[in-house]
């Protein structure tokens, strides 16, 4: 039987995850005042959020498993040291190769995110493993939505560096709280590191209901990563030609789906999360389609981009609670190959935004999103293989 967490537990997991996933994207506000400083090409620091993509990816692949094999105290408080040490490095970085592998690590550290949300699953009382991965998703997407504001507000006021070491400091004190809080109790698996890393692949034969998560979480991602970059191409656009800040408040509109975590978690809990995910895609639907009508009223598209992020943020942690409930003891293995496959499909979405608008154009794009989440309405309703 696993140790529970303690009072309080599942909002430190949540507060870890959103202060280290934050770490991939509060840079990017200041990357203008960064390539100035180091007096190299915009375009060399843009590789900045790749890198910090590149680690994330690979903490996915290699670190999640180890909260299959790691006591989660031990785990996390390693995980954070290494981030506040990433982002001293990353401070004090006198050009782009330092800063580029400095943001390696930060990516791949701040994958402890992830984990946060598996230990949270794993420890949770029977009957609120829903509840508790929706709290470290909430968590997690608020860190997403407030990084860059935070980030680009802190480069204002003490400059980049000391913004790196601001953070830096809020990942030792989340390393200190993981070391006294979080259960010390190591799991009890049934193989070693290497092997784990070696049953991977076989995971997705194995499990069909992994399967399915994959292609349906794949799908609103590939739609949210489509949404949001295109919408900031449109913004930055004649007739619209607005500036970085004003874009990035944009972002503000989907609290609604950070808001709309701790009830979705509740509602997996009682009902089940097929159901939950079809509805979250139902209604990110309607609020692309609201999107799709145009960006000329203000109103429209905030409320549009709250029902969009809200539909994809929620079906998000169903989706991950019905990973976690396949194997609890194997959580961390699945959700590693969850989680790689997911943020591939994404980054085709990513890829796709640009070329995709000036091809057919805003409407164009926003219809392709809603197709795709439309494809993961009717994955997520069809019958579970038996």
């Amino acid at each position: 039987m696993s140790q529970a967490l303690p009072r309080g537990g599942t909002f430190l997991l949540a507060c870890i995850a959103g202060t280290a996933i934050a770490n991939n994207y509060a840079i990017q506000p200041a990357l203008t005042a960064v390539a100035a400083d180091l007096d190299v090409p915009a375009s060399v620091i843009g590789l900045v959020p790749t890198a910090a993509l590149v680690g994330c990816m690979f903490g996915f692949a290699f670190l999640l498993p180890l909260t299959d094999h790691l006591a989660p105290g031990r785990l996390v408080t390693a995980q954070l040291g290494t981030l506040a040490a990433a982002l001293v490095l990353a401070a004090a970085a006198t050009g782009p190769v330092p800063l580029l592998v400095a943001y390696l690590l930060i990516g791949a550290s701040a994958g402890v995110a992830a984990q946060a949300g598996n230990i949270a699953g794993r420890y949770a009382p029977p009957g609120r493993r829903g509840t508790g991965v929706a709290t470290v998703a909430a968590g997690m997407s608020a860190g997403i939505l407030l990084s860059r504001l935070a980030g680009g507000a802190l480069a204002d006021i003490v400059g980049w560096r000391r913004m790196l070491l601001v953070f830096a400091a809020i990942a030792l004190l989340g390393a200190i709280a993981a070391l006294i809080l979080l259960p010390r109790q190591r799991p009890r698996p049934d193989r070693g590191y290497r092997a784990t890393l070696a049953s991977l692949p076989p995971l997705l034969r194995q499990h069909p209901q992994l399967r399915r998560a994959v292609a349906t979480g794949g799908l609103w991602y590939f739609a949210f990563n489509l949404i949001w970059v295109a919408l900031a191409l449109t913004l930055a656009r004649p007739p619209h030609a607005l500036g970085p800040t004003a874009i990035g408040l944009y972002s503000l509109a989907g609290l609604l789906g950070f808001a709309a975590l701790p009830v979705t978690g509740r509602l997996t809990d009682r009902y089940t999360p097929r159901t939950v995910i079809t509805a979250c895609m139902l209604t990110a639907a309607a609020g692309t389609a609201l999107l799709a009508t145009g960006l000329d009223s203000l109103p429209a598209t905030a409320l549009g981009l709250a029902l969009f992020d809200a539909g994809c943020f929620a079906a998000q942690a169903a989706n991950q609670s019905r990973v976690i409930a396949l194997d609890p003891h194997r959580s961390g293995s699945l959700s590693s190959v969850y989680l790689v496959l997911y943020f591939t499909i994404g980054a085709i979405g990513t890829a796709l935004a640009a070329p995709l608008l000036d091809m057919v154009g805003w409407q164009g794009t926003a219809l392709t999103a809603i197709a795709a989440l439309l494809l993961a309405a009717a994955l997520g309703r069809a019958p579970s293989a038996s």
